[in-house]
Protein backbone atom coordinates (compact mmCIF):
# COMPACT_ATOMS: atom_id res chain seq x y z
CA UNK A 1 0.00 0.00 0.00
CA UNK A 2 1.51 3.80 -0.66
CA UNK A 3 1.34 6.46 1.65
CA UNK A 4 -1.35 8.04 0.55
CA UNK A 5 -2.86 11.45 1.60
CA UNK A 6 -6.90 11.78 0.32
CA UNK A 7 -7.27 14.65 -1.17
CA UNK A 8 -10.67 16.09 -0.50
CA UNK A 9 -12.99 18.47 -2.52
CA UNK A 10 -12.39 21.25 -0.20
CA UNK A 11 -8.57 21.66 -0.74
CA UNK A 12 -9.60 21.23 -4.17
CA UNK A 13 -11.96 23.68 -4.41
CA UNK A 14 -9.82 26.25 -2.52
CA UNK A 15 -6.83 25.77 -5.21
CA UNK A 16 -9.52 26.24 -7.74
CA UNK A 17 -9.49 29.91 -7.26
CA UNK A 18 -5.49 30.47 -6.65
CA UNK A 19 -3.62 32.17 -9.65
CA UNK A 20 -2.07 28.58 -11.90
CA UNK A 21 1.98 28.55 -10.83
CA UNK A 22 4.51 25.96 -12.96
CA UNK A 23 3.96 22.19 -11.71
CA UNK A 24 7.95 20.76 -11.50
CA UNK A 25 7.60 19.57 -15.02
CA UNK A 26 6.68 22.70 -16.38
CA UNK A 27 9.88 24.53 -14.31
CA UNK A 28 11.73 21.76 -15.87
CA UNK A 29 11.05 22.35 -19.11
CA UNK A 30 11.39 26.01 -18.84
CA UNK A 31 14.77 25.54 -17.34
CA UNK A 32 16.11 23.60 -19.92
CA UNK A 33 14.35 25.72 -22.55
CA UNK A 34 16.08 28.74 -21.22
CA UNK A 35 19.32 26.98 -21.17
CA UNK A 36 19.56 25.58 -24.37
CA UNK A 37 19.56 22.24 -23.43
CA UNK A 38 15.93 21.69 -25.60
CA UNK A 39 15.60 23.01 -28.46
CA UNK A 40 12.21 21.60 -29.02
CA UNK A 41 9.83 19.99 -26.36
CA UNK A 42 9.00 16.16 -27.51
CA UNK A 43 7.56 14.07 -25.61
CA UNK A 44 5.50 10.29 -25.81
CA UNK A 45 2.63 8.53 -24.54
CA UNK A 46 3.84 4.74 -24.39
CA UNK A 47 0.38 2.49 -23.40
CA UNK A 48 1.20 -1.12 -23.57
CA UNK A 49 -2.00 -2.63 -26.03
CA UNK A 50 -2.69 -5.43 -23.78
CA UNK A 51 -6.17 -4.15 -22.29
CA UNK A 52 -7.87 -0.85 -22.21
CA UNK A 53 -7.28 2.77 -20.77
CA UNK A 54 -8.53 3.89 -17.89
CA UNK A 55 -8.14 7.30 -15.68
CA UNK A 56 -4.43 7.04 -14.74
CA UNK A 57 -4.24 6.78 -18.48
CA UNK A 58 -6.35 10.32 -19.13
CA UNK A 59 -3.74 11.77 -16.91
CA UNK A 60 -0.79 10.58 -18.50
CA UNK A 61 -2.24 11.69 -22.04
CA UNK A 62 -3.32 14.77 -20.84
CA UNK A 63 0.01 15.85 -19.13
CA UNK A 64 1.97 14.90 -22.33
CA UNK A 65 -0.10 16.00 -25.02
CA UNK A 66 -0.74 19.02 -23.17
CA UNK A 67 3.17 19.77 -22.65
CA UNK A 68 4.08 19.18 -26.56
CA UNK A 69 1.00 21.93 -27.01
CA UNK A 70 2.17 24.36 -24.32
CA UNK A 71 5.98 24.34 -25.76
CA UNK A 72 4.72 24.04 -29.12
CA UNK A 73 6.78 20.90 -29.17
CA UNK A 74 5.54 17.13 -30.17
CA UNK A 75 4.11 14.12 -28.88
CA UNK A 76 4.25 10.61 -30.05
CA UNK A 77 2.25 7.76 -29.86
CA UNK A 78 4.27 4.65 -29.21
CA UNK A 79 2.87 0.95 -28.73
CA UNK A 80 5.22 -0.55 -25.98
CA UNK A 81 4.54 -3.98 -27.87
CA UNK A 82 7.09 -5.77 -26.74
CA UNK A 83 5.24 -9.07 -24.87
CA UNK A 84 3.34 -10.82 -27.92
CA UNK A 85 0.83 -13.21 -25.67
CA UNK A 86 -0.86 -10.33 -24.23
CA UNK A 87 -1.17 -7.65 -26.88
CA UNK A 88 -3.74 -7.17 -29.89
CA UNK A 89 -4.67 -5.47 -32.48
CA UNK A 90 -8.08 -4.45 -30.88
CA UNK A 91 -6.09 -3.10 -27.75
CA UNK A 92 -4.47 -0.75 -30.52
CA UNK A 93 -7.55 0.19 -32.06
CA UNK A 94 -9.14 1.37 -28.62
CA UNK A 95 -6.23 2.58 -27.43
CA UNK A 96 -6.08 4.98 -30.25
CA UNK A 97 -9.96 5.99 -30.14
CA UNK A 98 -9.35 6.52 -26.91
CA UNK A 99 -7.19 9.44 -27.32
CA UNK A 100 -8.92 10.88 -29.93
CA UNK A 101 -11.99 10.73 -27.53
CA UNK A 102 -10.19 12.95 -24.65
CA UNK A 103 -9.68 15.48 -27.91
CA UNK A 104 -5.90 14.82 -28.66
CA UNK A 105 -3.60 13.34 -31.66
CA UNK A 106 -0.05 12.23 -31.87
CA UNK A 107 2.51 13.73 -34.13
CA UNK A 108 4.22 10.46 -35.01
CA UNK A 109 2.56 6.94 -34.73
CA UNK A 110 5.06 4.17 -33.72
CA UNK A 111 5.54 0.96 -31.88
CA UNK A 112 8.78 -0.46 -30.02
CA UNK A 113 7.94 -3.19 -32.81
CA UNK A 114 9.45 -0.81 -35.40
CA UNK A 115 12.80 -0.99 -33.57
CA UNK A 116 13.29 -4.49 -32.87
CA UNK A 117 15.95 -4.79 -35.66
CA UNK A 118 18.09 -1.92 -34.06
CA UNK A 119 17.10 -3.11 -30.00
CA UNK A 120 19.00 -5.99 -31.35
CA UNK A 121 22.23 -4.67 -33.03
CA UNK A 122 22.30 -2.53 -29.64
CA UNK A 123 22.28 -6.25 -27.71
CA UNK A 124 25.05 -7.15 -29.85
CA UNK A 125 27.33 -4.00 -29.12
CA UNK A 126 26.39 -4.31 -25.70
CA UNK A 127 27.65 -8.23 -26.10
CA UNK A 128 30.69 -6.98 -27.86
CA UNK A 129 31.26 -5.06 -24.99
CA UNK A 130 31.19 -7.40 -22.38
CA UNK A 131 28.25 -5.95 -20.87
CA UNK A 132 25.58 -8.43 -21.91
CA UNK A 133 25.73 -12.75 -21.26
CA UNK A 134 23.24 -15.29 -22.42
CA UNK A 135 22.59 -17.12 -19.20
CA UNK A 136 20.87 -20.67 -19.05
CA UNK A 137 19.12 -20.25 -15.87
CA UNK A 138 15.79 -20.45 -15.30
CA UNK A 139 13.71 -17.11 -14.40
CA UNK A 140 13.45 -19.01 -10.81
CA UNK A 141 16.77 -19.47 -10.32
CA UNK A 142 17.88 -15.90 -11.32
CA UNK A 143 15.33 -14.66 -8.68
CA UNK A 144 16.79 -17.01 -6.15
CA UNK A 145 20.55 -15.84 -6.87
CA UNK A 146 19.53 -11.77 -7.44
CA UNK A 147 19.77 -11.34 -3.31
CA UNK A 148 17.59 -9.02 -1.34
CA UNK A 149 18.04 -5.39 -0.57
CA UNK A 150 20.61 -5.60 1.92
CA UNK A 151 22.61 -8.74 1.19
CA UNK A 152 24.46 -9.06 -2.41
CA UNK A 153 23.28 -11.43 -5.55
CA UNK A 154 25.53 -14.38 -6.49
CA UNK A 155 26.80 -14.69 -9.75
CA UNK A 156 25.10 -17.31 -12.24
CA UNK A 157 28.21 -20.14 -13.68
CA UNK A 158 27.38 -18.39 -17.24
CA UNK A 159 28.11 -14.65 -16.50
CA UNK A 160 31.93 -14.99 -17.40
CA UNK A 161 30.98 -16.93 -20.70
CA UNK A 162 33.44 -15.33 -23.70
CA UNK A 163 32.15 -12.39 -26.11
CA UNK A 164 32.72 -15.07 -28.59
CA UNK A 165 30.70 -17.58 -27.33
CA UNK A 166 27.85 -14.82 -26.52
CA UNK A 167 27.40 -13.92 -29.71
CA UNK A 168 26.87 -17.31 -30.63
CA UNK A 169 24.49 -18.00 -28.44
CA UNK A 170 22.21 -15.01 -28.98
CA UNK A 171 22.47 -15.33 -32.64
CA UNK A 172 20.70 -19.13 -31.32
CA UNK A 173 18.58 -18.06 -29.60
CA UNK A 174 17.28 -15.41 -32.20
CA UNK A 175 16.96 -18.08 -34.68
CA UNK A 176 14.68 -20.49 -32.46
CA UNK A 177 17.06 -23.01 -31.29
CA UNK A 178 15.98 -23.02 -28.11
CA UNK A 179 12.06 -23.39 -25.98
CA UNK A 180 10.72 -20.78 -24.39
CA UNK A 181 12.37 -20.24 -21.28
CA UNK A 182 15.82 -21.92 -21.59
CA UNK A 183 18.24 -19.05 -22.22
CA UNK A 184 18.11 -15.33 -21.61
CA UNK A 185 19.92 -12.70 -22.41
CA UNK A 186 21.11 -10.47 -19.25
CA UNK A 187 22.80 -7.09 -18.83
CA UNK A 188 26.39 -7.45 -16.40
CA UNK A 189 26.04 -4.53 -14.16
CA UNK A 190 26.53 -4.59 -10.56
CA UNK A 191 25.64 -7.95 -8.06
CA UNK A 192 25.51 -5.34 -5.06
CA UNK A 193 23.98 -2.77 -6.30
CA UNK A 194 21.67 -1.56 -3.73
CA UNK A 195 19.20 -0.62 -6.48
CA UNK A 196 17.44 -4.52 -7.47
CA UNK A 197 17.11 -3.48 -11.05
CA UNK A 198 20.86 -3.09 -11.60
CA UNK A 199 21.87 -6.74 -11.11
CA UNK A 200 22.32 -8.68 -14.39
CA UNK A 201 18.61 -7.52 -15.22
CA UNK A 202 16.94 -9.82 -18.35
CA UNK A 203 17.08 -7.71 -21.68
CA UNK A 204 15.78 -10.60 -23.62
CA UNK A 205 13.50 -13.48 -22.86
CA UNK A 206 12.67 -16.23 -25.23
CA UNK A 207 8.69 -16.39 -26.50
CA UNK A 208 7.78 -18.83 -29.58
CA UNK A 209 4.41 -16.56 -29.89
CA UNK A 210 3.17 -14.53 -33.50
CA UNK A 211 3.26 -10.66 -32.93
CA UNK A 212 0.36 -8.60 -34.08
CA UNK A 213 2.72 -6.62 -36.01
CA UNK A 214 5.89 -8.74 -36.42
CA UNK A 215 4.09 -11.99 -36.78
CA UNK A 216 6.37 -15.25 -36.79
CA UNK A 217 9.60 -12.93 -37.47
CA UNK A 218 11.04 -12.99 -34.37
CA UNK A 219 10.96 -15.35 -31.28
CA UNK A 220 12.79 -13.15 -29.03
CA UNK A 221 11.80 -10.09 -27.19
CA UNK A 222 13.18 -7.07 -25.44
CA UNK A 223 12.50 -6.69 -21.85
CA UNK A 224 10.70 -2.75 -21.11
CA UNK A 225 13.54 -1.99 -19.41
CA UNK A 226 16.19 -2.22 -22.35
CA UNK A 227 12.92 -1.23 -25.35
CA UNK A 228 12.11 2.04 -23.14
CA UNK A 229 15.18 3.86 -23.01
CA UNK A 230 16.50 3.39 -26.56
CA UNK A 231 13.11 3.73 -28.32
CA UNK A 232 12.94 7.72 -26.43
CA UNK A 233 16.45 7.88 -27.49
CA UNK A 234 15.56 6.76 -31.41
CA UNK A 235 13.22 9.31 -31.25
CA UNK A 236 14.89 12.20 -29.72
CA UNK A 237 12.31 12.28 -27.02
CA UNK A 238 13.70 15.19 -24.68
CA UNK A 239 11.47 14.23 -21.93
CA UNK A 240 10.63 10.99 -20.79
CA UNK A 241 7.90 10.99 -18.25
CA UNK A 242 6.65 8.41 -16.60
CA UNK A 243 4.74 7.63 -13.22
CA UNK A 244 6.77 7.39 -10.12
CA UNK A 245 6.90 3.36 -9.82
CA UNK A 246 9.74 3.67 -12.48
CA UNK A 247 12.11 5.97 -10.57
CA UNK A 248 14.16 2.99 -9.66
CA UNK A 249 14.02 2.11 -13.24
CA UNK A 250 15.76 5.32 -14.42
CA UNK A 251 19.45 4.34 -13.42
CA UNK A 252 18.74 1.53 -16.00
CA UNK A 253 17.17 3.35 -18.56
CA UNK A 254 20.71 6.16 -18.10
CA UNK A 255 23.00 3.32 -17.72
CA UNK A 256 21.88 1.57 -21.55
CA UNK A 257 22.05 4.52 -23.41
CA UNK A 258 25.23 5.91 -21.93
CA UNK A 259 26.96 2.24 -22.28
CA UNK A 260 25.67 2.36 -26.09
CA UNK A 261 26.61 6.38 -26.49
CA UNK A 262 23.28 7.40 -27.98
CA UNK A 263 20.79 10.23 -27.56
CA UNK A 264 20.52 11.21 -24.24
CA UNK A 265 16.91 10.96 -23.44
CA UNK A 266 16.01 12.06 -20.03
CA UNK A 267 13.42 10.59 -17.61
CA UNK A 268 11.11 12.40 -15.56
CA UNK A 269 8.73 11.02 -12.80
CA UNK A 270 5.51 12.07 -11.57
CA UNK A 271 2.54 11.04 -9.26
CA UNK A 272 0.05 8.62 -10.97
CA UNK A 273 -3.66 8.98 -10.32
CA UNK A 274 -5.59 7.13 -7.46
CA UNK A 275 -9.21 7.44 -7.15
CA UNK A 276 -11.50 6.93 -4.36
CA UNK A 277 -14.24 4.61 -4.17
CA UNK A 278 -12.57 2.55 -7.50
CA UNK A 279 -9.08 0.29 -8.71
CA UNK A 280 -6.54 1.59 -10.56
CA UNK A 281 -4.48 -1.89 -11.39
CA UNK A 282 -5.32 -3.74 -14.89
CA UNK A 283 -4.95 -6.82 -12.52
CA UNK A 284 -7.86 -6.31 -10.55
CA UNK A 285 -9.90 -4.93 -13.36
CA UNK A 286 -9.25 -7.95 -15.23
CA UNK A 287 -10.50 -9.42 -12.21
CA UNK A 288 -13.67 -7.73 -12.85
CA UNK A 289 -14.00 -8.92 -16.04
CA UNK A 290 -13.21 -12.05 -16.05
CA UNK A 291 -15.33 -12.91 -12.87
CA UNK A 292 -18.27 -11.01 -14.62
CA UNK A 293 -18.61 -8.17 -11.42
CA UNK A 294 -18.89 -6.13 -14.64
CA UNK A 295 -20.13 -6.15 -17.69
CA UNK A 296 -16.97 -5.86 -19.67
CA UNK A 297 -13.89 -3.28 -19.98
CA UNK A 298 -16.99 -0.81 -20.98
CA UNK A 299 -19.56 -1.35 -17.74
CA UNK A 300 -20.20 1.94 -16.91
CA UNK A 301 -18.93 1.64 -13.28
CA UNK A 302 -15.49 0.81 -14.64
CA UNK A 303 -12.70 3.53 -14.23
CA UNK A 304 -11.82 2.62 -18.33
CA UNK A 305 -12.16 5.89 -20.92
CA UNK A 306 -14.56 3.42 -23.06
CA UNK A 307 -16.66 2.90 -19.75
CA UNK A 308 -16.71 6.52 -18.32
CA UNK A 309 -17.49 7.80 -22.05
CA UNK A 310 -20.31 5.00 -22.37
CA UNK A 311 -21.59 6.45 -19.14
CA UNK A 312 -21.60 9.37 -20.57
CA UNK A 313 -18.52 11.40 -18.72
CA UNK A 314 -17.48 14.52 -21.12
CA UNK A 315 -13.80 14.58 -22.80
CA UNK A 316 -13.98 17.95 -21.44
CA UNK A 317 -14.56 17.55 -17.79
CA UNK A 318 -11.62 14.68 -17.82
CA UNK A 319 -9.26 17.11 -19.41
CA UNK A 320 -10.33 19.73 -16.64
CA UNK A 321 -10.27 17.53 -13.84
CA UNK A 322 -6.69 16.14 -14.86
CA UNK A 323 -5.96 19.60 -15.07
CA UNK A 324 -7.12 20.76 -11.96
CA UNK A 325 -5.97 17.87 -9.89
CA UNK A 326 -2.03 18.93 -11.10
CA UNK A 327 1.38 17.12 -11.24
CA UNK A 328 2.67 16.09 -8.20
CA UNK A 329 5.75 14.13 -7.01
CA UNK A 330 4.00 12.62 -4.40
CA UNK A 331 1.64 9.70 -4.24
CA UNK A 332 -2.25 10.65 -3.00
CA UNK A 333 -5.58 9.39 -3.64
CA UNK A 334 -8.20 12.06 -5.49
CA UNK A 335 -11.47 12.62 -4.55
CA UNK A 336 -13.58 10.88 -7.33
CA UNK A 337 -16.39 13.66 -5.93
CA UNK A 338 -13.94 15.89 -7.85
CA UNK A 339 -14.67 14.46 -11.24
CA UNK A 340 -18.35 14.16 -10.75
CA UNK A 341 -18.08 18.14 -9.75
CA UNK A 342 -16.37 18.70 -13.41
CA UNK A 343 -18.60 16.52 -15.15
CA UNK A 344 -21.81 17.95 -13.96
CA UNK A 345 -20.61 21.30 -14.54
CA UNK A 346 -19.75 20.76 -18.03
CA UNK A 347 -23.28 18.90 -18.53
CA UNK A 348 -24.84 21.69 -16.95
CA UNK A 349 -24.05 23.83 -19.88
CA UNK A 350 -24.52 21.46 -22.33
CA UNK A 351 -27.07 18.60 -21.67
CA UNK A 352 -31.01 18.90 -22.75
CA UNK A 353 -33.35 18.68 -20.47
CA UNK A 354 -36.12 16.33 -20.55
CA UNK A 355 -38.95 14.89 -18.42
CA UNK A 356 -38.73 11.14 -16.99
CA UNK A 357 -40.93 9.48 -14.82
CA UNK A 358 -38.88 6.50 -12.74
CA UNK A 359 -41.83 5.48 -10.17
CA UNK A 360 -44.58 6.32 -12.02
CA UNK A 361 -48.29 6.32 -10.68
CA UNK A 362 -51.19 8.23 -12.93
CA UNK A 363 -52.51 11.63 -11.97
CA UNK A 364 -55.70 12.30 -13.36
CA UNK A 365 -57.16 15.99 -13.82
CA UNK A 366 -60.48 15.41 -12.98
CA UNK A 367 -61.61 19.21 -14.31
CA UNK A 368 -59.73 18.98 -17.67
CA UNK A 369 -61.60 17.66 -20.40
CA UNK A 370 -61.94 14.04 -21.47
CA UNK A 371 -60.29 13.26 -24.77
CA UNK A 372 -58.49 16.58 -24.91
CA UNK A 373 -54.97 17.39 -24.65
CA UNK A 374 -52.74 20.57 -25.99
CA UNK A 375 -49.50 21.35 -26.69
CA UNK A 376 -46.90 23.46 -24.30
CA UNK A 377 -43.35 24.32 -24.77
CA UNK A 378 -40.27 23.86 -22.35
CA UNK A 379 -36.88 25.56 -22.58
CA UNK A 380 -34.42 22.56 -23.65
CA UNK A 381 -31.68 24.20 -21.88
CA UNK A 382 -31.73 27.62 -19.47
CA UNK A 383 -28.01 27.82 -19.20
CA UNK A 384 -27.75 28.45 -23.12
CA UNK A 385 -28.33 31.21 -25.33
CA UNK A 386 -32.00 31.61 -26.22
CA UNK A 387 -32.86 28.64 -23.25
CA UNK A 388 -31.08 26.38 -26.45
CA UNK A 389 -34.50 26.80 -28.13
CA UNK A 390 -37.89 24.84 -27.09
CA UNK A 391 -39.43 21.68 -27.43
CA UNK A 392 -43.11 21.02 -27.83
CA UNK A 393 -44.64 19.15 -24.44
CA UNK A 394 -47.84 17.42 -25.01
CA UNK A 395 -50.48 17.79 -22.24
CA UNK A 396 -53.32 15.99 -21.37
CA UNK A 397 -56.02 14.64 -18.23
CA UNK A 398 -53.92 11.80 -17.29
CA UNK A 399 -50.33 12.31 -16.46
CA UNK A 400 -47.74 10.04 -14.90
CA UNK A 401 -46.01 11.22 -11.41
CA UNK A 402 -43.68 10.37 -9.32
CA UNK A 403 -44.64 8.41 -6.56
CA UNK A 404 -42.48 9.98 -4.01
CA UNK A 405 -43.69 13.09 -5.18
CA UNK A 406 -47.47 12.25 -3.46
CA UNK A 407 -48.13 11.80 0.28
CA UNK A 408 -50.90 10.55 1.91
CA UNK A 409 -50.14 12.86 5.01
CA UNK A 410 -48.30 15.83 4.27
CA UNK A 411 -45.47 15.70 6.41
CA UNK A 412 -43.63 19.35 7.74
CA UNK A 413 -42.18 20.78 5.00
CA UNK A 414 -44.02 19.05 2.54
CA UNK A 415 -43.95 20.97 -0.57
CA UNK A 416 -45.28 18.79 -3.35
CA UNK A 417 -48.85 16.85 -3.50
CA UNK A 418 -51.15 15.63 -1.02
CA UNK A 419 -54.66 16.17 -0.40
CA UNK A 420 -55.69 19.45 -0.46
CA UNK A 421 -51.99 20.68 -1.10
CA UNK A 422 -51.01 22.74 -4.59
CA UNK A 423 -48.27 22.20 -6.54
CA UNK A 424 -47.04 23.37 -10.13
CA UNK A 425 -46.27 20.87 -12.67
CA UNK A 426 -43.65 22.42 -14.42
CA UNK A 427 -44.01 24.44 -17.68
CA UNK A 428 -47.86 23.60 -17.14
CA UNK A 429 -49.99 24.33 -14.91
CA UNK A 430 -50.87 24.28 -11.10
CA UNK A 431 -52.80 21.96 -9.88
CA UNK A 432 -54.72 21.36 -6.65
CA UNK A 433 -54.89 16.98 -5.06
CA UNK A 434 -58.32 16.27 -4.35
CA UNK A 435 -58.41 12.49 -3.64
CA UNK A 436 -56.49 9.45 -4.00
CA UNK A 437 -56.75 5.78 -4.80
CA UNK A 438 -54.94 2.17 -3.45
CA UNK A 439 -54.92 -1.34 -4.67
CA UNK A 440 -55.87 -4.19 -2.81
CA UNK A 441 -52.42 -3.94 -1.38
CA UNK A 442 -52.39 -0.49 -0.26
CA UNK A 443 -50.27 0.93 -2.58
CA UNK A 444 -51.51 4.14 -4.00
CA UNK A 445 -52.16 4.13 -7.86
CA UNK A 446 -54.18 7.28 -8.62
CA UNK A 447 -53.98 10.79 -7.49
CA UNK A 448 -57.12 12.97 -8.24
CA UNK A 449 -56.26 16.52 -9.05
CA UNK A 450 -58.26 19.84 -10.70
CA UNK A 451 -56.14 22.20 -12.11
CA UNK A 452 -56.16 25.89 -12.40
CA UNK A 453 -56.56 27.08 -16.02
CA UNK A 454 -55.17 30.82 -15.21
CA UNK A 455 -52.28 29.07 -13.80
CA UNK A 456 -50.76 28.03 -17.61
CA UNK A 457 -47.07 28.22 -17.43
CA UNK A 458 -45.70 31.95 -18.86
CA UNK A 459 -49.25 32.85 -19.25
CA UNK A 460 -50.33 32.97 -15.52
CA UNK A 461 -52.70 35.46 -13.97
CA UNK A 462 -54.18 32.81 -11.36
CA UNK A 463 -52.33 35.48 -9.09
CA UNK A 464 -51.31 32.07 -6.75
CA UNK A 465 -48.09 31.26 -5.64
CA UNK A 466 -46.94 27.63 -4.48
CA UNK A 467 -43.62 26.39 -3.26
CA UNK A 468 -43.15 23.00 -5.09
CA UNK A 469 -42.71 22.02 -8.95
CA UNK A 470 -42.57 18.66 -10.14
CA UNK A 471 -42.30 16.93 -13.33
CA UNK A 472 -44.99 14.67 -15.02
CA UNK A 473 -45.26 12.77 -18.18
CA UNK A 474 -48.64 12.67 -20.29
CA UNK A 475 -49.83 9.23 -19.94
CA UNK A 476 -51.28 8.97 -23.56
CA UNK A 477 -48.44 10.36 -25.29
CA UNK A 478 -45.65 8.43 -22.50
CA UNK A 479 -42.62 6.24 -24.04
CA UNK A 480 -41.20 3.43 -22.20
CA UNK A 481 -37.30 2.74 -21.91
CA UNK A 482 -34.89 1.10 -19.19
CA UNK A 483 -32.78 3.30 -17.40
CA UNK A 484 -30.03 2.19 -15.36
CA UNK A 485 -28.71 3.61 -12.36
CA UNK A 486 -24.97 3.42 -11.89
CA UNK A 487 -23.50 4.48 -9.15
CA UNK A 488 -19.70 3.85 -7.39
CA UNK A 489 -18.67 0.57 -7.39
CA UNK A 490 -16.81 0.34 -4.05
CA UNK A 491 -18.46 0.93 -0.85
CA UNK A 492 -14.97 2.17 0.78
CA UNK A 493 -12.95 4.92 -0.08
CA UNK A 494 -10.00 3.28 -0.74
CA UNK A 495 -10.74 -0.75 -1.63
CA UNK A 496 -7.75 -1.92 -2.12
CA UNK A 497 -5.91 -0.90 1.01
CA UNK A 498 -8.58 -2.90 3.27
CA UNK A 499 -8.14 -6.16 4.41
CA UNK A 500 -8.98 -9.00 2.63
CA UNK A 501 -10.31 -9.62 -1.19
CA UNK A 502 -11.25 -5.96 -2.70
CA UNK A 503 -14.08 -7.59 -4.37
CA UNK A 504 -15.61 -7.80 -1.08
CA UNK A 505 -16.29 -4.18 -0.93
CA UNK A 506 -18.35 -4.09 -3.96
CA UNK A 507 -20.66 -1.42 -3.83
CA UNK A 508 -24.14 -3.84 -4.02
CA UNK A 509 -25.76 -0.67 -4.73
CA UNK A 510 -24.10 -0.14 -7.66
CA UNK A 511 -26.75 -0.53 -10.79
CA UNK A 512 -30.20 -0.24 -10.70
CA UNK A 513 -32.10 -0.98 -13.67
CA UNK A 514 -35.54 -0.11 -14.08
CA UNK A 515 -36.92 -1.37 -16.97
CA UNK A 516 -40.19 0.29 -18.07
CA UNK A 517 -39.56 4.69 -16.91
CA UNK A 518 -42.16 6.67 -18.87
CA UNK A 519 -40.05 9.08 -20.97
CA UNK A 520 -41.49 11.69 -23.57
CA UNK A 521 -42.16 11.71 -26.70
CA UNK A 522 -38.99 13.82 -27.62
CA UNK A 523 -36.65 11.20 -26.38
CA UNK A 524 -37.42 8.64 -29.08
CA UNK A 525 -35.11 10.47 -31.43
CA UNK A 526 -31.77 10.18 -28.85
CA UNK A 527 -28.79 9.22 -30.26
CA UNK A 528 -25.36 7.88 -28.92
CA UNK A 529 -23.13 10.25 -27.15
CA UNK A 530 -25.97 13.03 -26.96
CA UNK A 531 -26.62 14.24 -23.01
CA UNK A 532 -29.53 14.79 -20.81
CA UNK A 533 -30.34 16.11 -17.75
CA UNK A 534 -33.58 14.47 -16.32
CA UNK A 535 -35.09 17.14 -14.47
CA UNK A 536 -34.60 16.17 -10.65
CA UNK A 537 -32.85 13.34 -11.56
CA UNK A 538 -29.63 13.77 -12.82
CA UNK A 539 -27.45 13.71 -16.00
CA UNK A 540 -28.09 10.84 -18.90
CA UNK A 541 -27.23 9.27 -21.94
CA UNK A 542 -28.36 6.79 -24.51
CA UNK A 543 -26.24 3.57 -23.86
CA UNK A 544 -24.40 2.95 -26.73
CA UNK A 545 -23.96 -0.82 -26.05
CA UNK A 546 -27.69 -1.82 -25.41
CA UNK A 547 -29.51 0.48 -26.30
CA UNK A 548 -32.22 -0.43 -29.64
CA UNK A 549 -34.65 2.17 -31.62
CA UNK A 550 -37.46 -0.38 -30.45
CA UNK A 551 -36.36 -0.28 -26.98
CA UNK A 552 -34.26 2.86 -25.54
CA UNK A 553 -31.86 2.25 -22.54
CA UNK A 554 -30.57 5.29 -20.52
CA UNK A 555 -27.45 5.35 -18.08
CA UNK A 556 -27.53 8.00 -15.31
CA UNK A 557 -24.16 9.50 -15.58
CA UNK A 558 -23.78 11.31 -12.30
CA UNK A 559 -26.42 12.57 -10.07
CA UNK A 560 -26.93 16.24 -9.60
CA UNK A 561 -26.25 16.97 -6.63
CA UNK A 562 -23.25 14.67 -4.62
CA UNK A 563 -25.25 12.65 -2.43
CA UNK A 564 -22.06 10.26 -0.97
CA UNK A 565 -20.64 13.50 0.88
CA UNK A 566 -23.34 13.52 2.65
CA UNK A 567 -23.37 10.02 3.58
CA UNK A 568 -19.66 9.49 4.77
CA UNK A 569 -20.77 12.57 7.47
CA UNK A 570 -23.45 10.28 8.49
Amino acid sequence: MFAAILVNLQTIYHAMIEEKSLNFLEEIIEADLASGKTKTVHTRFPPEPNGYLHLGHAKSICLNFGLGDTYKGKTNLRFDDTNPITEDTEYVESIKQDIKWLGFDWEEEHYASDYFDQLYAYAVELIKKGLAYVDDLSSEEIAATKGTPTEPGKQSPFRNRSIEDNLSLFQAMKEGSYKDGEKVLRAKIDLSSPNMHMRDPIMYRIKHASHHRTGSKWCIYPMYDFAHGQSDSIEHISHSICTLEFEVHKPLYNWYIEQLGIHPSRQFEFARLNLTYTVMSKRKLLQLVQEQIVDGWDDPRMPTLSGIRRRGFTPAAVRNFCERIGVQRRENIIDVGLLEFFVREDLNKSALRRMVVLDPIKLIITNYPEGQSEILTSENNPELEDNGGYRDLPFSRELYIEAEDFMEEAAKKWFRLAPGMRVRLKSAYIVECKDFKKDANGKVTEVHCEYIPESKSGQDTSGINVKGTIHWISAPHALEAEVRLYDRLFKVEDPSSEEGDFKSYINPNSLAIIPAAKIEASLKNAHSGEHFQFIRKGYFTLDSKYSKPDKLVFNRTVTLKDTWSKEAKK
